[in-house]
Parts: C-alpha cells; sequence; structure tokens
C-alpha cells in the first residue's frame, strides 16, 4: 500500500509540473513571431502534453482509484469528496489544455498572452485547495 502512494504522489507531482509548464509555454508559444520558434514550440508543447503530463496523469488517476478500492471509507469523508470534485476539475484544466496545444499546432490559436498568463493560475488553485484538502481535512 505504501508503495501504491509513493507512485500516486509521484505522478502528482509530475502531472502538476506538466500542468504549471504548459500554460507559460502558451504565453511564449503567443509571443513568438518567427517559424523556428512557432515549430519549436509546438514539439515542445506536444511531448510534455502527451509524454509526460497525460501519462502522468494516468498514473494519478489510476494509483488514487487503487488506493481507494483498498480504503473504501474515504468516500465517507466529505472532505475528500471534495478533493474528487477538485481532482474532476483538474482534470477538465488538463484536457483543455490538450485542446490548446492541438489549436497551436494547427495555427489556430486565438487567445492572448495575457489570457494564458492567467489560465496558468488555475492549476495552482486547485493544487492548494487539494493539499488543504488532503492534509487539514476540514
Amino acid at each position: 500500500m505504501k508503495w501504491v502512494l509513493a507512485f500516486h504522489i509521484i505522478s502528482v507531482v509530475a502531472w502538476f509540473a506538466g500542468l504549471f509548464y504548459l500554460p507559460r509555454l502558451f504565453v511564449y508559444h503567443v509571443d513568438a513571431k518567427d517559424a523556428i520558434s512557432n515549430q519549436r514550440f509546438k514539439v515542445m508543447e506536444h511531448k510534455l502534453y502527451y509524454y509526460i503530463t497525460f501519462p502522468a496523469a494516468l498514473l494519478t488517476t489510476l494509483t488514487g482509484a487503487w488506493l481507494l478500492y483498498e480504503i473504501p471509507s474515504l468516500l465517507a469523508f466529505g472532505w475528500f469528496r471534495w478533493k474528487l470534485v477538485c481532482v474532476v476539475l483538474l482534470w477538465g484544466f488538463h484536457l483543455h489544455c490538450g485542446k490548446y496545444v492541438r489549436n497551436f499546432a494547427q495555427d489556430k490559436n486565438r487567445y492572448s498572452g495575457r489570457f494564458f498568463r492567467f489560465f496558468n493560475e488555475v492549476p495552482t488553485l486547485l493544487l492548494i485547495a487539494i493539499v488543504i484538502l488532503v492534509i487539514v481535512q476540514p
């Protein structure tokens, strides 16, 4: 069980790392005006999303489900149910990032760097909520 928890925490860290960095890449991508930079950001965004962030999200979800299977009584706690709501919102953010990766890949981005600067704060807010819910258990 401790091994599952360890891999759950490792994958959460990797998932959040990707979700912190990807919108920052979007900010830089919007500002890139030359073709070489544009192509470089497309490659970076694709690799970060599909090779790091998405697998980390899947591993987080699988290990989290495994832990919940082992300790189903967690569902009785309000803090845990709110944590699951935050995880669902995080998945929504994650999938929305995938939409932006595809839009940039097709040169169809319609958002500004300012938009992505604000967008970049969403995972931080979710991380704060999740950590407080899990540690403080209000």
